[in-house]
């Protein structure tokens, strides 16, 4: 749920920024890649200024640095289907870039770094370990566990509560107590703060569970989460999810963490679970925060979060890896290393959480999910290549079966 989650995400699983270039109007998006890769300092000439104004060149030189220390020195950069393959010593990634007639970047995007050579599984999840704060891992295979890291450890998981909203939907569906082509009409108290763009939609607009389904997994939509956590019922969720009770709303959870109400945030946090839900209907009266509270990127009350182990994880999105919502974004996963990807992750400031489970071709089902909690900032490009790295390693066990 964080800004991450929040503004973009995706959900957790890109990481994206722009830039601009100031040069010769004969150089190619390819040069202008290099050029930033490329040792020495980056230069805001290179940059248009449109943009430095929302990217500061300071963010541009700190991502690409986490690139480059990752990974190593910059070697090359080959044209792909859809934009480039950039290729650093240990890894390569995807990218993106749009120039000005003046040769600036409008646009640059870097995804998520794959290593260039699979280590074995165990050797995968052991940089994990060296990660600040708390870190929890597992990989199953068949429903058994092949490696892991603190799994019995329940985590803060951002986003990745979604797992137990559309769990305890599916289940509902087949009591056919609600179906997938239900209307629903948007109700305004669903409404919650980014991510997610149905939060913008008029009152009363009329959605399908599928839709927000749809939008609640594939762009981590916080309104569709909260809708669904409403027409599916709290007591359902929190079958499937008993740790989190009450099992708070994205709206609730946003509200909480807001410095105005200081004096509700100690008295939930001093209460016992009963307690607790007996504040939700106060908590409900008051209005949204502003968004920008959460736009420093510093941990916020973490403790108002949803609390999972991995093991947890990949038991709630086994349960639902055959839905179509789960399919639309696939993550870090690689598509072609797999016969059917379902991808969520979740994230706020010092919170990250990854969990994919996948179907090899030969029919075997996987899980991966990885959970990393700090009380700083976390460097999110590196968890993902990390975990790219145990995806990684695992589609190329299950290749030489």
């Amino acid at each position: 749920m964080t800004l991450k989650c929040l503004v973009a995400f995706l959900a957790l699983s890109l990481v994206p920024f722009a830039a601009i270039a100031q040069a010769p109007s004969s150089i190619t998006p390819e040069q202008a890649i290099a050029r930033v890769l490329g040792p020495g300092p980056i230069q805001s000439v290179w940059f248009d200024p449109a943009f430095l104004a929302q990217v500061p060149i300071a963010q541009v030189q700190q991502v690409v640095d986490q690139y480059t220390s990752q990974s190593g020195k910059f070697q090359r950069i080959d044209k792909s289907d859809d934009g480039y393959t950039v290729f650093l010593e240990r890894a390569s990634f995807p990218a993106k870039a749009a120039l000005n007639p003046r040769g600036q970047f409008t646009m640059l995007w870097f995804g998520n770094a794959q290593p260039l050579h699979a280590v074995p599984l165990e050797d995968s999840i052991k940089p994990f370990s060296q990660l600040p704060g708390k870190v929890a891992l597992v990989v199953e295979a068949d429903g058994t566990v092949r490696a892991s890291l603190n799994p019995d450890q329940a985590l803060a998981v951002g986003s990745a509560f979604k797992l137990a909203i559309i769990n305890a939907l599916k289940a509902e569906i087949a009591a056919k107590k609600h179906h997938w082509d239900q209307v629903v009409f948007l109700n305004p108290a669903w409404k919650s703060l980014p991510s997610g763009v149905i939060r913008t939609w008029p009152d009363q607009t009329p959605l399908t569970l599928a839709t927000l389904a749809n939008e609640m997994i594939s762009i981590s939509d916080n309104t569709a989460a909260d809708a669904l956590l409403s027409i599916a019922g709290r007591d359902n969720v929190e079958a499937v999810s008993p740790r989190n009770r009450p099992f708070l709303s994205t709206r609730e959870a946003f509200t909480l963490k807001d410095p105005a109400n200081a004096g509700l945030l100690a008295r939930y946090r001093a209460a016992d679970p009963a307690g607790r839900r007996a504040l939700l209907p106060a908590i409900d009266k008051l209005p949204l925060p502003d968004v920008a509270i959460f736009a420093s990127g510093k941990p916020v009350a973490t403790d108002i979060e949803w609390f999972f182990t991995p093991l947890e994880l990949c038991t709630l999105i086994d349960g639902v890896r055959d839905l179509g919502a789960m399919q639309i974004n696939p993550g870090v996963a690689t598509k072609k290393d797999w016969q059917q990807i379902a991808y969520k992750g979740g994230s706020e400031p010092g919170v990250l959480n990854l969990t994919t489970a996948l179907t090899a071709k030969n029919g075997r089902h996987y899980c991966a999910s990885a959970t990393w909690n700090n009380d700083a900032s976390l460097e999110d490009s590196k968890f993902f290549t990390l975990y790219g790295g145990v995806l990684s390693s695992l589609a190329a066990e299950v290749a030489n079966e």
